[in-house]
Parts: C-alpha cells; sequence; structure tokens
C-alpha cells in the first residue's frame, strides 16, 4: 500500500483527506468500543504511529514481540491479552478493511448469544457467499487459535472448525473489503463495493 493502512482516512473522498478527521482505526475503535467492553490494538513496529489514534479513540494497545512472525501471531497476542484481563470472548478484526456498520455488528452480536446457546464457538458474517470480519469468538474458538502454530492461519483453524462456527448473512459489503492496494483504497473512495450475490 505504502503507507500504514490502518492509518488511511476514512470516510475517503476523491481528494484523500479525511472527511470528518478519522482512519479506519480510529472509526474502528470507536464503532467497536459500542460494542464491547474494551478494544485492543495488536500493533508491530507501527506502534509509534498509531500509538496516539488508538488512545484518543478510546483503545488500548499490546505489542507483538516479533511482527515477522506474520498475522497469525499477531492474533494469538491479541487473544492472549482478552484472557488476561479476564474476557471469555471477543470480536476480532482486521485493519486492511472499513469498519462494519454499526448495525452489523448489532446483528453478529445477537447472532452470537443465540449461536453459543446452541454450542456454537464463533460467529462469522458473510456476504455475497464470502466470509468476513469482524468474527465473533467464544473461549473454546480463543483456545482452539492459541493451541495451533504461529505458522497457521486463522482460516485453516476456522475450517478445521467449521461444525462450531455460526455463519450470518448480513447487507454490508465492508465485511468482506479488503483495501491492500492504492487501486482498492481509489475504488472505495469512488463507492465501489462488493456486491452481493
Amino acid at each position: 500500500m505504502g503507507t500504514d493502512k490502518a492509518l488511511l482516512p476514512w470516510p475517503p473522498d476523491n481528494s484523500g483527506q479525511p472527511s470528518f478527521g478519522q482512519t479506519f482505526l480510529s472509526a474502528t475503535v470507536r464503532v467497536l468500543s459500542m460494542y464491547t467492553q474494551m478494544v485492543i490494538v495488536v500493533v508491530g513496529k507501527n506502534e509509534g504511529a498509531v500509538a496516539p489514534v488508538v488512545y484518543a479513540s478510546g483503545g488500548s494497545l499490546v505489542q507483538n514481540p516479533d511482527p515477522g512472525r506474520g498475522q497469525f501471531s499477531s492474533l494469538q497476542v491479541g487473544l492472549r491479552e482478552v484472557l488476561k484481563r479476564g474476557r471469555d470472548g471477543a470480536m476480532v478484526t482486521l485493519v486492511d478493511r472499513p469498519p462494519a456498520k454499526p448495525a452489523t455488528l448489532q446483528h453478529l452480536c445477537d447472532a452470537f448469544g443465540v449461536a453459543a446457546e446452541a454450542g456454537k464457538w464463533a460467529v462469522v458474517p458473510e456476504y455475497g457467499g464470502k466470509h468476513g470480519h469482524p468474527i465473533l469468538v467464544g473461549r473454546e474458538m480463543i483456545e482452539e487459535f492459541l493451541r495451533a502454530p504461529a505458522a497457521a492461519t486463522a482460516r485453516e483453524i476456522e475450517h478445521k472448525n467449521q461444525k462450531h462456527i455460526e455463519y450470518v448473512p448480513v447487507d454490508d459489503p465492508f465485511v468482506v473489503m479488503n483495501v491492500d492496494t492504492p487501486q482498492d483504497y481509489a475504488n472505495l473512495s469512488a463507492g465501489v463495493l462488493p456486491s452481493a450475490k
């Protein structure tokens, strides 16, 4: 991308300037704060750049001591921090996507409560037939992620445990939208969103 994706302006406009002084990160922390008891952001070498945004948005930080091990190691660091803080569940998302809509988060929270009563360990949103983020995970799924080797991927663990996951259709293209390249961001700025099939 050429820049820290967490600090991309949100919502974007054609000039590349933030419309409301927000970034992907600050907007995500703020919206997640409405549905969680705390927001923990896992940082690597970018701690100096993102820490002020996280703290100003009401989140907290945990450092991945070896971010070179990959994205899954950051997930494990974050989930260990969740357990360390005495919580048994988490809402997990990535920084390379716009924040999900509040109505989507409420729908996922409601679905998680029902799914947990039915013995499910996680809730994953679906849009247009694709699985997205944020995912909501209970203690059992957290432990599955933590038992896996750091070389694993979240997708591998998810596929291994599909019978314990509730996939929830949502009307929110942001749950499946990755912003990995300047073209992806330009598409988002121009209002080009994934379509439901």
